[in-house]
This record gives C-alpha cells, sequence and structure tokens, in this order.
C-alpha cells in the first residue's frame, strides 16, 4: 500500500513539475514565470540603465526614428539596413549563438519569418500598450505589423482616358502582350508570396469568377486551379520581369509609347512621378484584385542585450514623431491613431479589402510548390 501511494505522489509532482503540450513536448517551468508589468516611466528608466539601442531594419528610414528616440530619451541607438535573406539568417545565427546582437527586428517576407524566426522562439511579439486596442484588423495583431506596403497594377495613363484595367485577365490578352511588368519572384520574396497566395483556394475561386465575369464562360483548367492558370498565362504572354520597381516605374510611366503598358509595383514609387514628369495612375477596384499589400513586423530579439529599450521604441515607433518618417505615400500604419498620409486618400483598411493580403502561414508552407511551378513554365 505504502509502495502505491508513493508511486501516485511521485506521478503528481513529475506532472506539477514537467506540463505535458498535445504534441508531447514538456514545457520549461521558468515559461511560467510572469514579467512585471512596468508603468511608462519604469520602463524609460529600465531602457536608460541598459545603455545602447540595436536596431536591425529592412528599412533605411528606420535610423530618423533613431534619430528622434534618443533626441527624446538620451539613449544611442545603431540601427543596421538588411535585405530580407540576411536579416533572417544574421538573426536566426545570432540567436541560436545567443550573442549581443538585435535588440528590436524589423523585417519582411513572413513565409521565413513565421517558421525561422517567430516558430524558433528568436524573436518575441510585443504589443506596447499605446497599441493595444487600437488595430484596425485583426490579421495585423499577431504577429504585430509595423506597416503594410501595396503593390499595385499601375498603368500609363498618358492619354488621360478611363482606367484601362478592370479585371486581371485583361493582362493576358494579346493587345497586353509583353506590356506587363514586375520585379522577378525569384528575386523578391514578397512578390513570390503573392503568386503563392493566389493558389490558395479562396482566391483561386475569386480569379475563376474574374475569367467568368470578363469571358462570359467557366475557365477550363489545365492546371491545379485558376490561380495557377492566370500565373501560367500571365508568364506565356511576356510578362516582363524586372530588377527594380522604380526602374519598372519609370518604365511604365515614361510618355510617348502610344501604347497600353502597365507595371505591379510598390505604389511608393508614385510619390516621385510629378517630378520625373511620368503617366502614371493605379488602377483601382479590379476583380478580382488590384495588386497586393505586404507586412513588415516588428519584434524584440529574444536574445536581446537591451530588451526594455526594445520596448520602448517599438512604443515610440507607434507614436506620431515615430511614424513621421513613414508617414508618406506607400506606407500604412496599423493603427486608428496615425493618420494616412494625405496623398491618398485610401486608408489601409480600403487597399486590403481591393489586395491580395499576404497570410506567412499559408505562405510558408506553399511557397516552394508555387516556385516549383514558376519555374516549370518560365
Amino acid at each position: 500500500m505504502k509502495t502505491v501511494r508513493f508511486i501516485t505522489v511521485m506521478v503528481l509532482l513529475s506532472l506539477l513539475v514537467l506540463p505535458v503540450f498535445a504534441n508531447g513536448q514538456t514545457e520549461k517551468t521558468e515559461a511560467k514565470v510572469e514579467e512585471k508589468v512596468m508603468t511608462h516611466d519604469e520602463l524609460v528608466e529600465a531602457a536608460k540603465a541598459e545603455g545602447t539601442l540595436t536596431v536591425y531594419t529592412y528599412s533605411s528610414r528606420t535610423t530618423k526614428i533613431g534619430d528622434a528616440f534618443t533626441a527624446l530619451y538620451g539613449i544611442p541607438v545603431e540601427v543596421t539596413q538588411l535585405k530580407d535573406t540576411e536579416m533572417i539568417e544574421k538573426v536566426s545565427k545570432e540567436a541560436a549563438a545567443n550573442l549581443d546582437a538585435a535588440d528590436v527586428v524589423f523585417c519582411q517576407d513572413g513565409s521565413r519569418v513565421i517558421p525561422e524566426l517567430v516558430y524558433t522562439g528568436y524573436v518575441t511579439r510585443f504589443v506596447p500598450e499605446n497599441v493595444e486596442g487600437h488595430i484596425v484588423d485583426a490579421e495585423f495583431e499577431d504577429p504585430l505589423v509595423f506597416e503594410a506596403m501595396p503593390k499595385v497594377f499601375i498603368y500609363n495613363n498618358e492619354d488621360g482616358g478611363d482606367q484601362k484595367l478592370t479585371n486581371i485577365w485583361q493582362l493576358t490578352e494579346p493587345e497586353w502582350s509583353g506590356a506587363l511588368q514586375f520585379k522577378d519572384p525569384f528575386s523578391e520574396a514578397v512578390n513570390m508570396n503573392f503568386f503563392t497566395m493566389i493558389t490558395r483556394e479562396d482566391w483561386a475561386e475569386k480569379i475563376a469568377e474574374a475569367y467568368k465575369s470578363y469571358y462570359g464562360k467557366d475557365i477550363q483548367l489545365t492546371t491545379k486551379n485558376a490561380g495557377y492558370e492566370w500565373i501560367k498565362a500571365i508568364y506565356n504572354n511576356g510578362c516582363v520581369l524586372g530588377k527594380s520597381d522604380t526602374t519598372i516605374g519609370e518604365n511604365v510611366g515614361a510618355k510617348g509609347q502610344h501604347r497600353d503598358i502597365a507595371g505591379l509595383f510598390t505604389l511608393n514609387k508614385m510619390r516621385n512621378a510629378k517630378s520625373k514628369d511620368l503617366a502614371l495612375a493605379p488602377a483601382y477596384g479590379m476583380e478580382p484584385f488590384s495588386g497586393f499589400m505586404y507586412p513588415a513586423y516588428v519584434f524584440v530579439a529574444s536574445n536581446a542585450k537591451a530588451p526594455n529599450a526594445a520596448k520602448l521604441f517599438i512604443e515610440f515607433a507607434f507614436t506620431e514623431e515615430g511614424w513621421k518618417p513613414f508617414n508618406l505615400l506607400g506606407d500604412y500604419s496599423p493603427v486608428d491613431y496615425l493618420s494616412d498620409n494625405a496623398e491618398d486618400d485610401l486608408t489601409i483598411v480600403d487597399w486590403k479589402n481591393q489586395l491580395v493580403w499576404e497570410d506567412p502561414a499559408w505562405c510558408a508552407e506553399n511557397r516552394a510548390e508555387v516556385e516549383e511551378f514558376i519555374s516549370s513554365i518560365v
């Protein structure tokens, strides 16, 4: 009887010490320890005690956030700009080796960020108090989106007529042969994520409906679904693959071409249309989408040597002063108190409703298949 009681006690103790997840993995007991919630003033004091803050980013404009942050709090900020692949590899290696490196990470390409940085625990989601309750769409919350950027079908409107593009299937027609330009998806991850997204069944169904709307008949598939079919059709119609959205915008907007031409590139290239004398107009409300919109995320690095300063920096980035360097045409904040730029009548929600939004989990799971498919038709 004593033996039975002893075994029972030991089993109960083991359950207390090693909680078990559904997947059979055990949870470290220290993960249960909750951090003390600091007031803003306490966070500032803790941040100042940590010294220099290191930020990795995809945008040079983050340096301006750093300068304003230093001016306000007196905390030095070192900003390093990295390309998507460099970013993910650098953060992964440094976190795995527990090196003192990044404290804050601004990054793109959800198809790799999620499995390689989030699922591994190399970065941590932090939502500042000033952001809670102010995010305008649930899809911007987890992971936390710092900004969203549209890539839109933009066409040459030198003739000043009505909008030329109303349906994505127009771009597969002979009159648009060789007239659609976009960055090679094998050189820019967000473009490949877009192609991956439109093969998801819900988008494929919308593309099939757009086909019927344009041609008056059901689509006849030669591929897995209508998303793959449209990708195949635009490649077969001689799409032009570029290396730079800036160059593509200039190619599309150049005057004197006397033909229909369009590109799928970042809306922010419209900022310089007037100064460069380009004839450019976005195609709004196309069936079933006018392009895509991709997120840039912000995290605290798991090996941050200045975790409190990192949290304070993220909080600051979501203020009017912090957002100022990004308050331009083509950059949209996910929070309701940061006004969208005056150059565009559309809000982030308006754009999201007519663009393909990047689902990082779907892209992570399915991008390889789409890459293989595009390789087979190029």
